[in-house]
């Protein structure tokens, strides 16, 4: 497949994507990937998202403002993320990754089960250290390996009850923090090549674009409207990840 064809896919893919984190705030790797994969390998995926997640969480951050309340309220779970990533991304170089997509899908189905019931417990304030601690771990291992953390950030957020504001805030934050050196290492490893890293720089114009509209949409809905598009969303990128792992290849 030549550049040019990766790139009308790309455009496609992050225009979607851009704007169901727009709309979610998170979501944009997974709904990305999920997207080109039907034709591009996952590899080359996860290089053409990096740049696009990077800038558009990047923007979220800003515009949900509070930014240094924001970092000392999820500092563990960001230093733990960053460092799981990391440690994450390098370990895993030529692991495959089916039997974790498997799992993945069906955590995401659970919570989403559970959410619908009001049935997600809410973790006491003096334990808070203690599970972004865990849910860091557990996103850091998730994203150094398919950069589609957004579902463990959810399921920590959730646990909290914050409110729609407070979760895009959070969620820019930690995501933008874990993709770093998720990028630093695809860079290192070789899977971004100089031409995908043009690609994904350029796919910056469709995925703000698509998250500009979906911004406005998020801003017309009540919060129950919020929370089920959020459920919406997992229950279809729960069961893509399904299909990626027992149909891929």
């Amino acid at each position: 497949m030549d550049l040019t064809q990766i790139l009308l896919i790309a455009c496609a893919a992050f225009l979607i994507a851009g704007a169901v984190k727009g709309l979610a705030g998170i979501g944009l790797p997974t709904a990305a990937i999920a997207l080109m994969t039907l034709f591009l390998d996952p590899r080359t995926a996860i290089a053409l998202v990096l740049f696009p997640m990077i800038g558009s969480n990047a923007w979220q951050l800003y515009r949900g403002g509070h930014l240094v309340r924001t970092a000392k309220t999820y500092s563990p779970m960001a230093i733990v993320l960053f460092i799981g990533v990391t440690l994450t991304a390098f370990a895993t170089r030529d692991v495959p990754d089916r039997g974790l997509l498997v799992a993945l899908g069906l955590v995401i189905l659970i919570f989403v089960a559970v959410s619908w019931k009001g049935l997600v417990p809410v973790i006491p304030i003096r334990h808070d250290r203690l599970s972004q601690v865990i849910f860091g771990l557990v996103s850091g291992v998730i994203g150094g390996m398919t950069a589609g953390w957004g579902a463990p950030l959810a399921m920590y957020l959730a646990t909290k009850g914050v409110d729609k504001d407070e979760f895009v805030r959070a969620a820019g934050f930690l995501i933008f923090v874990g993709s770093l050196p998720l990028c630093y290492a695809y860079i290192r490893l070789g899977f971004m090549t100089g031409p995908l890293a043009g690609v994904s720089m350029a796919m910056l114009v469709p995925t703000l674009a698509g998250f500009s509209a979906g911004e406005i949409l998020r801003r017309r809905l009540s919060g129950n409207g919020f929370r089920n598009a959020i459920l919406v969303l997992f229950v279809f990128l729960g069961l893509n990840l399904l299909r990626r792992a027992i149909w891929y290849g």
